[in-house]
């Protein structure tokens, strides 16, 4: 139960917080800006490369085709899973012995993973390639812990923007170069996701220097520490913490129904063929670009994290109800709209969540909870689906979308109430804007 401070103990509180969030030794340069924007554009083309090869290379394996798309879902919840067990042990590593090893390690596990599955041969071969790369799936929690480390903490939404917009572009050519491997064979893909990783890999062995500065590491772990479910319990005990997460998971959950069903909904009630389900994700990612990799580092200084928050999740609401309304009216205007208002808020919501938590964390957690968090997510892409294919089917075709606005007024609301008790928390940690 969150208790009420008095004068004293908020200026003790304070002052606290301030000597967690100390100036950074290292700031962010241009070149290793590039260098993480590189990063977070190869890593996520190397994951969609995949996108258009996967049920091809999968079908291979299985002797009933009905069976292809439950077997589709099980690697990616394999991979969910791993990750949800590996990220927080990950991030404990990062804080006790920096950002760079911890990274390479993450890459290298990825390149094997893709070149296991490559090599295929079998279905317990893909299998464990994904349980491989799940297990080493850390590299962009441990990168946003990196971020933390080298910048301010009322620059660090608009950096997160930038390693947002980054991710967003490979989102959108992983595909298009991934259909057009397959021309060379449907492993071709897969091999080039490993020799994209292989170039992360150079990149940061020789361009990205460690961020961590030694006194701020930690000083030991112990065995328990690596208990993910002890470490989500440590997250949601950690002060100011706890209205985030819960707000980023409030998030999470109807954005990975949409992110499974979307395809369904269109050829449901539209008919759309899939070059235009293609185009549709074009959409999504040319508007989290823009968002995210130039509206939001002028907006923050406007607006703030918080406000920015409750403006993207207002925005959600509307996106939401418009892609249900298409359930009863079959318009493709109201479709792209619905498509564009909400990829817009989504790139106003995720720097933001990630600006606040590292915000409210000193260097020597941040990796653990950066990675805390991402293991949280990669929990409720597992759960996210189930849900959304079971009301989708059972409850109505619109259901999953008005609950998802439903959800997004509950976060504008705990948003607007909670506002009070952040400030109380953190003022002193700059989490509205300044005062010019």
């Amino acid at each position: 139960m969150e208790t009420q401070l008095t004068s004293g103990e908020l200026a003790g509180q304070n002052a606290e917080i301030t000597a967690e969030n100390p100036k950074p030794k290292n700031k962010m340069s241009r070149k290793t800006l590039l260098v993480l924007v590189m990063i977070a554009f190869l890593a996520s083309m190397g994951m969609t490369i995949l996108y258009p090869v996967l049920p091809f290379i999968v079908d291979k394996y299985i002797g009933n085709p009905d069976d292809l798309a439950s077997m589709v879902g099980w690697l990616s919840s394999i991979y969910a899973i791993c990750q949800f067990i590996a990220a927080p042990a990950l991030g404990i590593l990062s804080d006790r012995y920096g950002r760079r090893p911890i990274l390479l390690i993450c890459l290298v596990g990825s390149t094997l993973g893709y070149l296991i599955f490559g090599i295929g041969g079998a279905l317990w071969v893909l299998i464990l390639s994904r349980v491989i790369d799940g297990l080493t799936g850390g590299d962009f929690s441990v990168l946003t812990a990196y971020v933390a480390d080298v910048t301010e903490p009322e620059e660090r939404g608009k950096f997160f923007g930038y390693f947002g917009a980054g991710a967003g572009v490979g989102f959108i050519v992983g595909p298009v170069i991934g259909g057009f491997a397959a021309n060379f064979g449907y492993s071709a893909p897969v091999f080039l996701s490993a020799a994209m990783t292989t170039i992360i890999i150079l990149l940061a062995l020789f361009f990205l220097p460690e961020s961590l500065d030694k006194k701020y590491r930690k000083t030991s772990v112990t065995l328990g520490e690596f208990n993910p479910l002890k470490q989500l319990k440590d997250l949601l005990y950690t002060n100011g913490l706890r209205m985030i997460i819960l707000l980023s998971v409030l998030y999470a959950i109807p954005f990975v129904v949409i992110e499974f069903n979307l395809g369904v909904l269109v050829i449901d009630s539209l008919n759309f063929e899939p070059a235009t389900i293609g185009l549709l994700f074009l959409v999504i990612g040319s508007f989290d670009i823009v968002v995210q990799g130039f509206l939001v580092g002028k907006l923050l200084p406007v607006f703030g994290e918080r406000n920015l928050l409750r403006i993207g999740f207002a925005m959600q609401f509307v996106g939401y109800i418009l892609l249900a309304s298409i359930v009863f009216t079959h318009s493709p205007v109201l479709l792209f709209a619905g498509i564009a208002v909400w990829a817009a808020s989504s790139g106003l919501i995720e720097p933001s969540i990630t600006g606040l938590i590292s915000r409210l964390v000193s260097p020597e957690k941040q990796g653990v909870v950066q990675g805390s968090n991402a293991g949280l997510r990669s929990l409720i892409s597992v759960i996210g689906p189930i849900i959304g294919g079971f009301m989708y089917v059972q409850l109505g075709h619109a259901s999953p979308y008005l609950v998802g606005s439903l959800v997004m007024l509950v976060a504008v609301a705990m948003v607007t109430v909670s506002i009070p008790k952040l400030k109380k928390a953190s003022s002193v940690a700059s989490l509205e804007p300044q005062a010019q």
